[in-house]
């Protein structure tokens, strides 16, 4: 019995210093299947582990295998069992031919099964021989469910940093809160539903008579979108200060944009250039939302352009707007997170009652009418974003 048991103690010890090396799993359950095999005699093994709320076959030898499947729903009908328990009479089709089922649980939850066969030991030992692969087994599985967690805290840690990489790039990319000069004066708001969201805004001063803006929402999160949106940002920069024409641009911007991601992700915008000389206003709306012009007392959608870039490597249509401008009008750009709210009792919230909003308070200043706008989602709505806001609302004199 002093040799078995100091047997016993080596083979843990063994197993404990593998673990503490970060030995990788394969390691670890060869370890257990030469000890069972070798030294307790086992001829037969099945061990089951959870994983992502199912369960793994991640070691078996001996006897014809099973189906996982139908190896873990009979071991669900030992549910109940916390400890070693013989199978012997035991009519289930699978269970029947195994000598012994060992459960490992932490609290009230299982981690992992296990069904020995052909396993041969004296009945003065066999009580100590199932304790030892029940202590076994849990020392395995608590490593394996250690590495696991492990793994888990990386990959936190990682998404979390790049979480934090990606704010600092649209942080560098968000050009201004508020601007006013003697042809325009805009206020901006932006909202991000998390830390980190995927709608931008611009504008830009083309020359002493000329400036265009644009307002996007680009798909996804995270750096790989905050870095689509760097690139879509060089890429308009460049564009506008060699283009005239609005349907170049826009052109040229969705062959960068297939260009960088073979499809895999889009951008909708809205982007207009006006000339103060002529009080022209020339738009295109590539598959956002439309941008409501405020004016006398009246408010329109601003719909007509293109589908979104990045999709096609042609745009199938584009098409560009082009309106006048009168002295005082206000122009409404926003994302479609401002549209996006959880329902609250009985209030909606859609296109058409911002259009009446904007016509009720058109005639604020731009950082006026944002907070004005807030504050009404706020008290009045009720509701919650599902998505990040960005409002850009401009004032032309």
């Amino acid at each position: 019995m002093l040799l078995k048991r100091q047997s016993e103690l080596n083979s843990l010890l063994e197993v404990t210093r593998a673990i503490n090396k970060n030995a990788s799993t394969p390691v670890l359950i060869q370890m257990l299947e030469v000890i069972l095999q070798n030294y307790l005699q086992v001829g037969k093994f099945r061990f089951l582990m959870e994983k992502e709320n199912n369960y793994a076959c991640i070691s078996k030898y001996g006897g014809t295998v099973e189906p996982v499947g139908a190896l873990h729903r009979s071991c669900t009908t030992l549910s109940k069992i916390k400890s070693p328990e013989s199978l012997a009479g035991n009519t289930d089709s699978i269970l029947k031919n195994y000598d012994f089922f060992i459960p490992i649980y932490h609290k009230s939850k299982a981690l992992a099964f296990a069904l020995i066969g052909d396993f041969n030991t004296s009945g003065e030992m066999l009580s100590n021989d199932l304790n030892f692969i029940q202590t076994m087994i849990n020392v395995i599985v608590v490593a394996l469910e250690n590495k696991k967690l492990f793994r888990e805290r990386l990959q936190s840690e990682r998404f979390q940093r790049e979480m934090e990489l990606a704010a600092e790039v649209q942080n560098m990319l968000i050009p201004l809160r508020m601007h006013k000069d003697n042809s325009v004066e805009i206020g901006a708001r932006y909202l991000p539903h998390q830390n980190i969201g995927g709608d931008y805004y611009d504008f830009i001063r083309l020359n002493d008579h000329e400036f265009l803006w644009c307002i996007a929402d680009v798909s996804g999160k995270g750096i790989s979108a905050a870095l689509l949106m760097a690139n879509f940002q060089a890429s308009l920069h460049a564009w506008a200060a060699v283009e005239d024409d609005l349907t170049n641009i826009v052109d040229r911007l969705n062959q960068k944009v297939v260009s960088n991601t073979q499809g895999e992700r889009f951008i909708t915008l809205f982007i207009a250039k006006y000339n103060e000389h002529t009080r022209k206003l020339n738009y295109i709306n590539a598959g956002h939302n439309a941008t409501i012009l405020y004016s006398e007392g009246e408010a329109i959608p601003l719909k007509l352009g293109s589908t979104m870039i990045g999709a096609f490597d042609q745009l199938p249509f584009l098409n560009q707007g082009e309106i006048d401008i009168e002295p005082g009008s206000l122009l409404v750009n926003y994302t479609d997170g401002l549209l996006d709210f959880e329902p609250y009792g009985e209030k909606s919230w859609d296109e058409e009652l911002l259009i009446d909003f904007v016509i009720k308070h058109g005639e604020l200043s731009p950082d006026n009418f944002n907070q004005t706008l807030m504050n009404h989602l706020n008290i009045s709505i009720k509701g919650k974003p599902i998505d990040d806001i960005t409002l850009l609302t401009l004032r032309i004199f």
